[in-house]
C-alpha cells in the first residue's frame, strides 16, 4: 500500500464514522426536543447501539495500520492525522461494553433529571447521578492510567488543559471579579425589565435575533428545549431557546448564544466537512463564539440600542427610560441562582463553584449524597444568597446528568478567550458600535468567521485564538474589559 493510499482509505473510512456520529447526535437533539416521554427507555438502547458501533469503528486495529502507513503532504493533512490519532488512543483505553453502557445511562439520566428538576425532588436524581458518576469515573481511570481523573476528562473537552493550569486561572480571576461585584452592588441598581412577554412574539423575536447574527436558516432550525442547545455541524446545525413570559432576556440571549455555537459549525471550511477538522477545535474556542455572540456583541450598548426599538415594536412601550435605560436594564447586575441567566460579573463565579465540587466528586472527595448540602453552602458563601429550592441549585443544569465532566471549566475558559477576540476584533472593525446600533452585525461576524470560525480544528485551541489576536491568550483582556464596562455602567 502506498502513502497516498493509506492516507485516502483512513479519510474515507473517517468520514463513515464522523457521519455515524452526526446520526447518533441527531438522536440526542430529537430526544431533547421532538421525542414523545415514553420513547426514553427505547431511545437509551438505540444510543448504546449507536455507541457499540462507533467504538468498534473507533477502535479499529486497521486505524493504527493507516496511521503509520499514512504520510502527511500539507499541514491539513498533518492535522488530520494528529486528531485521528489522538482520538483513537483515547478510545481505544475505553471498553466497549463501558462505553455503550455510558451511552444507555446518560440518556435515561437526562430524563430522570428533567423530571427531579420539574418536581424539585433532588431524592429523585441522586441514585442515577451515583451511577453516571461511578461509570464517569471508571472511563477516567481507563484514560488516565494512573494520572489525575479528573485531568482525563477535562482533556475530552479542552485539548491541554489541565485542572492545575485551571484552577491557577481562577485563582487569578477570582480577586478582581469578587472586587468589581463589591462595588457595583454596592450602588444603586437600574430598573429591571417588567412586564408580560407573550411566547409566541418572543419566538418571533428570536428568529430575528439570530438573523441580524447571520444564522443561516437553509442549514439550522430552532427549536423549544428545557435546557438551551446547539447541535449539528457541516450542512445541518440546530439552536434551541426557552422562553419566560416575564423575562425575555432569557429566550434572546440563549439564542443569540445557541447562534454563535451554530454559526462557527457552518462556516468551518466545507473541505473538512465530515472530518476531525470540520467541527469546533474546543469547548473553550467554541463557548468563545457563543460568549462573544452573547455578551461583547449582544449585550454592548451598540447592539442594544438597535434590539430596543425592536421590543418596542413587538410589545409596545416598555418600563425603562430609553436606549440607555434598555441598556443597563440587560447588564443589570444581581445576584441570582441560575448560571444561563447570571450577569456577566457573576458568570464565571458560578463555573468556579461547579469545577470545585465536580473535580471532588470525581476524584472521590465528595459523596453524592453530601453533593445538595455542599452545593448549597458554596451558593451562599459565594453569592450570599441562600438557595430557595433544587430547580434553582443543584438540579439547574443538564451536564452532569449526561457524564459531561470536565465541560463546565470551558465554558469560563471561552469567556476568556472572547475577551482576547475582542480586543482584537475592536482593533481590526472600525465603528463597529456604530453599526450594531444599525442592526448590522456583519464587521463582528464577518471577522470572527475570518479569524477562528473557518479553520475549524486545524489549529490547537489555544493556537486558534493566538493565531486570531496575534497574542498569546490570558485572562487580562477579560477583566479589562468587565471593569471598564461596568465601571462606566454603574459610574464606579
Amino acid at each position: 500500500m502506498t502513502n497516498n493510499t493509506a492516507y485516502a482509505e483512513l479519510m474515507a473510512y473517517q468520514r463513515q464514522t464522523e457521519a455515524l456520529a452526526k446520526v447518533a447526535e441527531r438522536l440526542g437533539w430529537d430526544q431533547e426536543t421532538m421525542m414523545p416521554r415514553g420513547g426514553a427507555e427505547q431511545r437509551g438502547e438505540e444510543m448504546a447501539a449507536m455507541e457499540g458501533v462507533l467504538h468498534a469503528r473507533r477502535t479499529n486495529p486497521q486505524i493504527a495500520q493507516w496511521l503509520a502507513d499514512a504520510d502527511a503532504v500539507d499541514d491539513v493533512a498533518v492535522a488530520q492525522l494528529y486528531q485521528i490519532e489522538r482520538a483513537y488512543l483515547r478510545a481505544v483505553k475505553v471498553p466497549g461494553d463501558l462505553a455503550e453502557a455510558l451511552a444507555r445511562l446518560t440518556s435515561v439520566a437526562q430524563g430522570i433529571w428533567a423530571g427531579a428538576r420539574a418536581a424539585d425532588k433532588v431524592a429523585d436524581f441522586l441514585p442515577t447521578l451515583a451511577e453516571v458518576i461511578a461509570l464517569k469515573r471508571q472511563e477516567a481511570e481507563c484514560l488516565a492510567e494512573g494520572g489525575d481523573l479528573y485531568d482525563a476528562l477535562i482533556d475530552d473537552y479542552e485539548p491541554g488543559a489541565t485542572a492545575e493550569s485551571l484552577g491557577d486561572m481562577f485563582d487569578r480571576m477570582r480577586p478582581r471579579l469578587v472586587d468589581l461585584r463589591a462595588a457595583v452592588l454596592a450602588c444603586e441598581a437600574p430598573p429591571a425589565l417588567q412586564g408580560h412577554f407573550a411566547q409566541e412574539t418572543q419566538l418571533r423575536l428570536a428568529r430575528d435575533m439570530a438573523s441580524a447574527f447571520g444564522y443561516d436558516w437553509s442549514r439550522g432550525r430552532i427549536d423549544l428545549a428545557v435546557h438551551p442547545f446547539s447541535s449539528g455541524g457541516g450542512d445541518d446545525s440546530r439552536i434551541t431557546t426557552r422562553v419566560v413570559e416575564s423575562d425575555p432576556f432569557n429566550c434572546i440571549y440563549s439564542t443569540i448564544h445557541e447562534v454563535g455555537h451554530s454559526s462557527y459549525e457552518l462556516a468551518i471550511d466545507p473541505d473538512y466537512a465530515l472530518t476531525p477538522l470540520g467541527h469546533g477545535v474546543s469547548m473553550g474556542v467554541h463557548e468563545s463564539q457563543s460568549r462573544i455572540y452573547e455578551n461583547q456583541i449582544g449585550r454592548g450598548r451598540g447592539f442594544t440600542t438597535w434590539m430596543h426599538g425592536q421590543m418596542v415594536e413587538r410589545f409596545g412601550p416598555l418600563n425603562v427610560d430609553g436606549p440607555e435605560g434598555f441598556y443597563r436594564a440587560v447588564n443589570r447586575v444581581q445576584p441570582g441562582y441560575i448560571r444561563t441567566e447570571a450577569d456577566e460579573v457573576h458568570y464565571n463565579l458560578h463555573i468556579m463553584m461547579r469545577f470545585d465540587l465536580e473535580r471532588a466528586l470525581i476524584r472521590g472527595d465528595l459523596a453524592v449524597k453530601d453533593l445538595e448540602a455542599a452545593w448549597n453552602d458554596r451558593f451562599l458563601a459565594d453569592f450570599g444568597v441562600a438557595v430557595d429550592r433544587p430547580a434553582h441549585g443543584l438540579l439547574q443544569d443538564v451536564h452532569w446528568s449526561v457524564g459531561l465532566f470536565g465541560y463546565f471549566p470551558t465554558y469560563t475558559l471561552g469567556n476568556v478567550y472572547a475577551g482576547c477576540l475582542n480586543k482584537a476584533m475592536r482593533a481590526a472593525v472600525p465603528d463597529l458600535d456604530a453599526a450594531l446600533a444599525r442592526g448590522d452585525t456583519s464587521g463582528a461576524t464577518g471577522w470572527l468567521r475570518e479569524a477562528v470560525q473557518r479553520h475549524g480544528g486545524l489549529r490547537q485551541p489555544r493556537a486558534t485564538i493566538a493565531a486570531a489576536c496575534g497574542f498569546e491568550p490570558s485572562e487580562g483582556p477579560l477583566l479589562d474589559y468587565l471593569e471598564a464596562k461596568f465601571g462606566d455602567l454603574y459610574r464606579l
